[in-house]
């Protein structure tokens, strides 16, 4: 049974820091045999959340845009890798649009009572954070931890781990790190083995 592994690039600069780690992760998720998809969210067409609320009575979101069909390959992956830099302190724009988009699985979870993810489903169902930061601060993810958790939540992911890569000033970009790249093949592989113990045992 083949896993699938989707990774989803929140950066507005295309094949920068963040997406060229989120690049070796799935890489190396290939290398083990997954099928591997990546969406860059800057090429899609998709607005941020209205705050209407009319999903709290239907369980579906009343704009009908690219979030909705992302959301819904979300749901059928094995694995998703939700890859964003840090600007400003948290994630960008392009991904706390998409998060916020998510209200109507919030909804279908926690008003409407139609939607529920049984633990061993979430078990089998991995989510990583992959990030890189220019500040060499060791607190410079914390304010994107939440927003990930909320996203890996309402989809239904297990929050399997970080692939993150501060000092890239000093580094001067992500290929001149000497780990990140590496570190970051190795665990796209070990997810993909990990998950397919867990689909099969």
């Amino acid at each position: 049974m083949t896993v699938t592994v989707l990774g989803i690039s929140g950066s507005p600069h295309r094949h920068g820091n963040t997406e060229t780690l989120l690049d070796s992760f799935l890489e190396g998720a290939r290398a083990a045999g997954a099928t591997v998809e990546k969406v860059v969210l800057k090429d899609l067409d998709y607005a941020p959340c209205r705050g209407c609320n009319a999903c709290h009575k239907t369980g579906e979101c009343i704009v009908k845009d690219d979030a909705i069909a992302l959301f819904d390959k979300i749901l059928a992956a094995d694995c998703i890798a939700v890859a964003s830099p840090i600007y400003t302190m948290g994630i960008t724009a392009e991904l706390k649009g998409l998060i916020d988009r998510g209200q109507y699985l919030w909804a279908r979870k926690f008003i409407l009572k139609t939607l529920f993810f049984p633990d061993e489903q979430i078990k089998r169902h991995k989510g990583l954070f992959i990030s890189t930061a220019g500040q060499n601060w060791d607190h410079v993810f914390d304010g994107a931890f939440p927003a990930i958790t909320a996203i890996f939540n309402g989809t239904g992911f297990e929050y399997y781990d970080n692939i993150i890569a501060n000092n890239m000033d000093e580094f001067k970009g992500i290929k001149n790190h000497p780990t990140a790249l590496k570190d970051a093949f190795e665990k796209g592989q070990k997810v993909v083995g990990v998950i397919e113990t867990l689909k099969t045992g």
